[in-house]
């Protein structure tokens, strides 16, 4: 895909367009229609196609009684605060990442992911059945919203480095861009780090202001250009394990819908969470090889010393938020820790030796 196809859908609206644009959503004879903003690109591989495809799938799994109108990041509010744009009324949907919105309150990095955390399968356990959904719920309700999971990209790739990392010494001063409790970890690494959208990440890479940018993986990666810029190419990523996004809503408003319209709105996106990860399974791999072979990126794994630095600066992370005095953000914390230490015994009793022996025996 041309980056610049899907690219002219991050720049932020001007005022005036940003003015008209917030009239009140229509309703007629009955039906309703919603705004939904998002952070991705118009046409963003993976993520912003998810965001259009969900948003279809309930216009039509309603029968039209709710139609859901998509702005992409920059067409009605910027990209970053398309949380706020549902908080105070200017949309009634938004599609994002909630370790974008940490600033509000750090324990919502733990509904996107975690370094060293969990996978997408252990992610999803804790959600739908061991109260990770009912704490989340508690967090958003101090905003007048509520969140459903949306799309996930399965463990993610480390980021495009313009030289190459030899060693735990060349983190340091390395101007990076990563979000979340990850960007922590980088920091704590010795890394200058800063969070930007999707659509803003290449010009930064291409002026020098970044000297390393990670966004999701190859499937998004392609599209955004970065193999333009930096060939050195590491992964996997040990602070993006199982990166899950997000839909919004405002939860008043969602309340006041029959109940079979709040059925689609949970249903659809559980139902595109898992869609969303098929996605990426699927073209990952096809675009990591275009990157390889047609553009001579080189594929790097992290030194030792570099992934073993991230996991102890992943342990003091989050156990700074364990012992947090904000209750909801200790809450989430021991949550997510309790749960993890339970799934991984699955995943490393049963999967990665599975996914071991497939790697030493099975020839094709």
């Amino acid at each position: 895909m041309d980056r610049r196809s899907f690219i002219r859908g991050a720049g932020v609206a001007g005022a005036g367009a940003v003015a008209s644009s917030l009239a009140a959503p229509a309703v007629a004879q009955g039906n309703i229609t919603w705004r939904m903003v998002t952070t991705w690109p118009k046409n963003f591989p993976g993520l912003g196609v998810g965001a259009q495809r969900l948003a279809d799938r309930i216009t039509a799994a309603s029968g039209g009684r709710l139609t859901v109108q998509v702005y992409s990041a920059g067409e009605l509010v910027p990209p970053l605060q398309s949380l706020d744009a549902v908080i105070d009324g200017s949309a009634e949907m938004s599609h994002g990442a909630a370790y974008y919105w940490q600033n509000k309150s750090p324990a919502l990095s733990f509904f996107t992911g975690v370094p060293y955390g969990m996978t997408t399968p252990e992610l999803t356990a804790w959600m739908r059945y061991m109260g990770g959904q009912e704490i989340w719920d508690e967090i958003y309700d101090q905003f007048g919203v509520q969140g459903f999971l949306s799309g996930n990209t399965g463990t993610q790739t480390g980021g495009w480095f313009r030289d190459e990392l030899t060693s735990l010494d060349d983190v340091k001063g390395v101007r990076f861009r990563t979000p979340g409790l990850g960007g922590r970890v980088w920091e704590k690494l010795g890394a200058t780090v800063t969070n930007m959208a999707a659509g803003e990440i290449f010009q930064a890479l291409q002026s020098g202001t970044l000297d390393a940018a990670e966004f999701v993986g190859p499937y998004n990666d392609l599209a955004l250009g970065f193999h333009q810029v930096a060939k050195n190419y590491y992964m996997p990523s040990f602070v993006e394990s199982g990166l899950a996004t997000e839909l919004v809503v405002d939860k008043k408003k969602y309340q006041e819908l029959p109940e079979d319209l709040q059925a689609i709105i949970r249903d659809v996106s559980q139902a595109e969470y898992d869609q969303v990860a098929a996605d990426f399974y699927a073209n990952d791999p096809r675009a990591l090889k275009t990157l390889v072979e047609e553009h001579g990126v080189t594929v790097r794994n992290f030194p030792d010393d570099i992934m073993e630095a991230g996991a102890k600066a992943s342990v003091e992370v989050v156990e700074e938020l364990r012992s947090s005095d904000d209750p909801l953000v200790k809450k989430t914390a021991n949550s997510f820790v309790e749960a993890l230490n339970l799934v991984r015994t699955r995943t490393e009793k049963i999967d990665s030796p599975y996914i071991q022996s497939r790697q030493s025996f099975l020839k094709y």
